[in-house]
């Protein structure tokens, strides 16, 4: 349809089609100059009416993007349309008139502005100049032929250990984790962000993936022994030519967010029990209950919360965490590309070999996986005495509330609730005390410090702690068992430093 079409508009560009179907199945109206629709998991809005173009120049550049509509995804559409609009817009800052026509100066005159950007203006160029439609100039073909238009740079974030876009160092993973358990211990995350971060965490997906999971992806299977196993086939949404539920990547589950995640399951089956024919079928991540009515889109994503609401709900959860990085002294940047990049690494530094981290990434090729490998060997570096009561201010890793002594502990003079660790000091001086009054199965005194229940003493031995932690960090070869207290040694560093201004305070 898409070639026969284009050839009765190249003769006569006026017969724009009242209705077209994009590849992913959705109808717009080409003739309006907002095409605004929703296309599986994603909203498209793409807004003609600005444009300082002709209205033959419009009416071919609409042509061209029909083609891309009928042939390639909604999402990729409107890329190329966000690019090629930029372009135009370039162009008409130093034109007089409206454009009616492409050359192959034009491009030239672009080519630095744009860069690795060009490449997706070239793909409209080329497809226009294909499908035989007025507008671009007979040089405009030879000229890309002769420039090379490279792709975007790839890897950098991760190559550079950039603190912002990045992967994420092992420290601030302990921080995001602790902190996002907290928040929904207290009520402050819901149950589904709180499992829609884990998600993220523990797969490295891409948004569109989590975005499209039913909840018939999630199955759970019990052996003889009442052992329970999880495993969420995972849609693999980017690949070439495939709607995002047509192929699947099998992913196995721990039990701490498999068994969660069942659960919320089958609250979720029961919402759609009666709005939908099959409550298998349900979204696993829908929309909110009260959007339901306005969702009109049929298919296989009905109900389903778009691509770009799906980060919304993560974005909001995890801005609640307020998490410190310890690189920068600020709140973390976390967008859900960081939790893949961190996957990512994390497989490389645990030695996955290549083919390896492609299957874990749901890579198709190993080109992109191959900046893991690339990237230098550790994000945890070398940490002393000096450097972690530096650092300890910026990542805020204690969590708990400094007391006088006993008589200020949340349980008083129970001695229950004395935390003592005669490995660390002989005498037996209490490091603090634990306000919490339930059980707790986390190894004292190591695990109290990044524990918001941690009541430490002012005169605890908390130098003697962190010197232990210190120690028996640089007694494990394994740099990457090594760190696994670090987040931790930047805690005891916090309370070492805070013990001493207050002593100074007082003899002073």
């Amino acid at each position: 349809m898409a070639s026969d079409l284009a050839i009765l508009i190249a003769w006569d560009t006026t017969l724009l089609p009242k209705s077209v179907t994009t590849k992913g199945g959705a109808v717009f109206n080409p003739q309006d100059d907002l095409w605004n629709f929703r296309d599986g998991l994603d909203n498209i809005r793409l807004d003609y009416s600005e444009l300082p173009m002709t209205e033959e120049l419009l009416r071919s550049f609409k042509c061209t993007l029909i083609w891309f509509a009928e042939n390639r995804s909604a999402r990729y559409m409107e890329s190329v349309f966000q690019e090629f609009s930029f372009f135009v817009e370039n162009l008409y800052d130093s034109a007089d008139d409206a454009l009616s026509v492409i050359t192959g100066t034009d491009v030239l005159n672009q080519r630095a502005a744009f860069g690795h950007r060009l490449k997706q203006v070239a793909s409209v160029l080329r497809k226009w100049t294909g499908l035989r439609l007025p507008g671009v100039s007979n040089d405009v073909i030879s000229v890309l032929d002769q420039i090379r238009t490279k792709g975007a740079p790839t890897g950098v974030a991760v190559m550079t250990l950039d603190p912002i876009m990045g992967p994420f160092s092992p420290i601030e993973q302990a921080g995001i984790q602790d902190a996002l358990n907290d928040a929904y211990s207290a009520g402050k995350v819901t149950e589904e962000a709180f499992l829609l971060a884990w998600l993220f965490i523990a797969l490295g997906s891409r948004p569109v993936q989590i975005s499209a999971l039913k909840v018939c992806d999630l199955s759970r299977t019990v052996a003889p022994d009442g052992t329970e196993a999880y495993v969420l086939q995972v849609p693999r949404a980017k690949q070439r030519n495939a709607s995002p539920r047509d192929a699947f990547k099998a992913r196995p589950l721990v039990s701490q967010i498999g068994k969660p995640l069942y659960a919320y399951a089958k609250k979720v089956r029961a919402r759609f029990d009666g709005k939908l024919a099959d409550t298998g079928q349900s979204p696993l991540f829908p929309v909110q209950e009260q959007y339901e009515a306005s969702c009109n889109i049929e298919g296989w994503a009905k109900f389903h919360r778009n691509r770009s609401g799906l980060q919304e709900t993560l974005k909001t959860a995890l801005d609640k965490l307020q998490v410190m990085s310890e690189r920068t002294g600020e709140r973390l940047n976390m967008p859900p590309i960081r939790f893949r990049r961190t996957f990512g690494t994390n497989a490389a530094q645990e030695g996955h070999e290549l083919l390896v981290i492609a299957e874990l990434l749901d890579h198709s090729g190993t080109e992109s996986a191959g900046v893991y490998i690339a990237a230098p060997p550790e994000l945890a570096g070398r940490i002393d005495k000096a450097i972690a009561l530096q650092m300890a201010p910026l990542a805020q890793a204690f969590r708990g509330h400094l007391i006088k002594n006993e008589s200020e502990a949340t349980r008083g003079a129970d001695a229950r609730s004395r935390i003592v660790d005669l490995r660390i000091d002989r005498s037996a001086s209490p490091m603090g005390s634990c306000g919490q009054h339930s059980f707790c199965g986390f190894s004292a005194p190591i695990a109290c410090y990044t524990c918001k229940s941690f009541e430490p003493w002012w005169d605890g031995p908390h130098e003697a702690v962190l010197d232990h932690l210190l120690n028996e960090r640089t007694r494990v070869s394994d740099p990457r068992i090594s760190a696994v207290n670090d987040r931790t040694i930047l805690a005891v560093a916090q309370v070492v430093q805070l013990c001493r201004v207050v002593k100074e305070g007082t003899n002073g």
